[in-house]
């Protein structure tokens, strides 16, 4: 990860892990490494895709990452594996509400009633190039080297783009019956006041599980079943009017997924199923650990248009000092988010890659030729 080093990531999953774990499982214990420690090591290998073997070695290989764990000794991959055999989802569960109780009072606007999506997405089981699996599946006839995988589903916060409730199972399933579980793990995180989800949770039990049990509002597409068929309730009320521009902000997920996959990882590798599951819901752990480390600036991609900035007034603001300090503070207007469009260019037509910018990349981190500026210094 470019964006945030090893050394910050450790110091802040050490901290969370303290929060919800005690230093030994029983006073038999050997005492030679604390509980938090292999949570924030295991946090670590999902933050760098490292398997147990790896996270041995760059262990050993890095002092200053031991000093901020607090170890004297590398631990044996052996230790790693067998404590994320015990490692049960309620405690992870904690962790992860650990991190929404500090986000969310680290936000300004944390008074106001979330608004949350609901959707799944896959998670390879291995290492394997799903890529080179279709490309053999559709040039050679072969069938697919699998037929299940693991089905991640997720509840994140739209605005502050975050996990509050997660879970996992085999799939290919239908996780309409679902929803009300994950939904309500989030509710005692936060206070809930939308609930967007796709075609796939569409039924009249889950609108009035949301309007009824938790006073918030439900949009979910009535597509289930024929255009014939007789609808009534709040599905009727769906296919009669169905709010578009609300709905619009549902991609946001689809982001959040995006980011996921792309800087932590998309596999949850394992040999049983369940560590497959303990490790998806690392996944999300980690990523709320980032997320933790990036409370002042919210790098999103967003549906709405009056949150776009283009690269040139990104740069001027950057290069105000006054602009600066308001950054490292309580971040950029436009509803407390950044959001540079890649390669856009309407203020200035020359493309972002030939335009003199200062270097500030000890302040700023890397301005990439994209014009995605990443690796916020929150130092400021």
């Amino acid at each position: 990860m470019a964006e945030v080093g090893l050394l910050p990531f450790a110091r802040i999953a050490l901290q969370v892990s303290k929060a919800v774990l005690p230093r030994y499982r029983s006073r038999f214990s050997k005492h030679q490494f604390t509980q938090p420690q292999l949570l924030a090591i295991l946090c670590l290998m999902r933050y760098e895709d490292w398997t147990f073997r790896e996270a041995e070695v760059r262990l050993a290989e890095h002092r200053e990452l031991r000093q901020t764990l607090g170890l004297t000794s590398v631990p044996d991959f052996t230790t790693l594996y067998r404590f994320l055999q015990r490692l049960d989802d309620q405690t992870i569960d904690q962790a992860v509400g650990e991190t929404v109780r500090r986000l969310r009072g680290a936000h300004r606007k944390s008074r106001r009633r979330a608004r949350v999506a609901v959707d799944a997405t896959g998670l390879a089981q291995g290492a394997v190039s799903t890529f080179f699996v279709r490309r053999l599946h559709h040039h050679g006839q072969k069938p697919l080297p699998w037929r299940h995988w693991l089905k991640w589903v997720v509840v994140a916060d739209l605005d502050q783009q975050f996990l509050l409730s997660q879970s996992a199972r085999r799939g290919p399933w239908n996780d309409c019956a679902n929803l009300p579980t994950v939904v309500e793990t989030a509710a005692r995180q936060t206070r809930i006041g939308l609930v967007l989800a796709d075609a796939e949770f569409d039924s009249e039990r889950n609108h009035t599980y949301i309007r009824q049990q938790l006073g918030a509002r439900s949009v979910i597409p009535a597509k289930r079943g024929k255009k014939t068929w007789h609808v009534s309730g709040v599905r009727a009320e769906m296919r009669r009017a169905f709010p578009n521009r609300l709905y619009r902000r549902r991609a946001l997920i689809e982001s959040v997924f995006s980011s996921v996959k792309r800087k932590l990882s998309a596999r949850a590798p394992g040999r049983s199923l369940g560590m497959q599951v303990r490790q998806a819901l690392l996944l999300g752990l980690s990523f709320n650990l980032y997320r933790l480390r990036h409370r002042h600036l919210f790098l999103r991609m967003s549906t709405e248009p009056d949150s776009l900035m283009s690269p040139a007034k990104a740069i001027d603001l950057l290069r105000n000092k006054r602009n600066r300090q308001q950054v490292g503070r309580i971040g950029l207007p436009l509803r407390d988010h950044l959001v540079i469009v890649s390669g856009c260019g309407r203020e200035d037509p020359t493309p972002f890659s030939e335009r003199s910018i200062p270097d500030h990349s000890h302040r700023t981190g890397d301005l990439s030729r994209k014009g995605c500026i990443r690796g916020w210094n929150s130092d400021w």
